[in-house]
This record gives C-alpha cells, structure tokens and sequence, in this order.
C-alpha cells in the first residue's frame, strides 16, 4: 500500500513516515500543497494523510481537488489539523475527507487510524467493492446489502436507488453529501426536478436500515448542509 505524507513540520512528516514504514507502508512525503498536487499526477497512493494548514494550496483545496478529478484510484484522505474548531470545516465544507485527527495525536492510533481505512475496499481500480462497517455489508457488483443483527446478517431490501444511496453514503463514511452532489451521483445529467426529493429517498433508506428513523443513527442530517453517514469501520 503506497501512503502520501502531506506535512510541512519536517519532524512531524518523519514521524508518520517512520511508523508507517514500520508497519510495512510505502511512504512519499511532501510539504505542501502544490507539490502534492503535482506528486498526485506522477503517483496513485492508496491514501493521503493531508495537513490541513500547508503552504502554497490548503489542505481543504487539495483535498476538494483530488476529489473533483477521481482517476483509476480513489485514494482515502485522513486530515490533519492543530486547531480543534477546524472539524466542522472539514466536515461541513464536503471536501471529501474520509477521516481526521487533531494534533498533537498518538502515531500508534495514526497507524489504526490508517488500517482502518484501508480494510475498506478500494472504491475504484478493479477490485471487487465491498463496503463493510459494524453494521453494514455491502456488495456493489452482487448489488447486495445487510445488516448485522443479533450476530446475523439480514438481507436488506433495497431499490435500485436506495442501494445506490447507500452505496454512496458508504464509499465516503463521515462525508457529508449536500443534495446537488447526491444528484450528481444518482442520476447524473438526466435529473430534471426539485432538489428536494433526495430528502424523500433519504427518509426511505432510513426506515430501512435505521432502528429508529425519527432519531437516525447512520445517516445522519448535517443541518445546513446534508447528509453523511456514520458507523465504525468493519
């Protein structure tokens, strides 16, 4: 697994890189944001560990770009930030940012945090897409999903668009969707309507994979915003 290390503090970048490498990682580093962008046409890593405050491009442009022009691989992001309130603009923005950590951070649950994301299976390049968390499974060239429940696996009845819906919503947990990029995503050019009526398919989905849709506890709504789903990775 190739890893991209983008952070212009020399010590820190050393640091991720060294725990990283020891973990059996291929790493490449690079200390700011243009030159990311430029590592980015020569290299595909399967993730980017993405300081938020970089020189040149910050990291949510960086991370906005790599998600406008997704190649043959679709690499993970895990931000980092020293400055707690920078959350909600990771999230609230919709860069694309798979994960975050705050600085200062653990390098041993960095490397967790890594290995999380990478059981995920890669979203593009060929493999088999298989998208799994706590509760969920679910299988995008089978066209299947399940829940877990009670320690067993139940089959999930699905439309076309609600399995695409949370096919989506599982590629990028944590993201948060607003509706013209879910628009974009489910029916592409051919949507002609109201915007609005991806709140009618959320609230379907939801009466099928929440315990409670009126509180939901995996597609949550990010008032302002959209939508983002939540649940530990598998």
């Amino acid at each position: 697994m190739e890893i991209l290390i983008v952070e212009d503090e020399a010590e820190i970048a050393q640091l991720i890189q060294l725990y990283l490498e020891k973990e059996g990682f291929s790493c490449r580093a690079c200390r700011d944001g243009i030159s990311a962008l430029q590592v980015l046409q020569e290299q595909k890593p399967d993730l980017i560990i993405l300081d938020l405050m970089i020189p040149g491009l910050d990291g949510l442009e960086v991370c906005a770009r790599v998600r406008q022009k997704p190649g043959t691989k679709d690499p993970f992001i895990l931000m980092l930030t020293a400055k707690g309130e920078e959350i909600d603009r990771i999230i609230g923005l919709s860069t694309g940012a798979d994960d975050y950590m705050v600085k200062p951070f653990s390098p041993k649950e960095l490397v967790a945090r890594v290995r999380a994301l990478l059981r995920r299976t890669m979203r593009q390049g060929g493999q088999s897409q298989i998208y799994r968390t706590q509760n969920f499974v679910l299988d995008v060239d089978q066209r299947s999903a399940s829940r877990q429940k009670d320690d067993r696996a139940e089959p999930l009845d699905l439309t076309t668009l609600e399995f695409d819906l949370l096919s989506t919503f599982m590629s990028y947990p944590g993201r948060v969707w607003n509706r013209t990029q879910l628009i974009d995503k489910l029916w592409g050019s051919n949507f002609f309507g109201d915007e609005r009526v991806v709140d009618t398919h959320v609230a379907r989905l939801r009466k099928k994979i929440e315990p409670d849709p009126a509180n939901p506890t995996f597609v949550k709504t990010v008032i302002g915003v959209g939508y983002k789903f939540e649940d530990i990775a598998a």
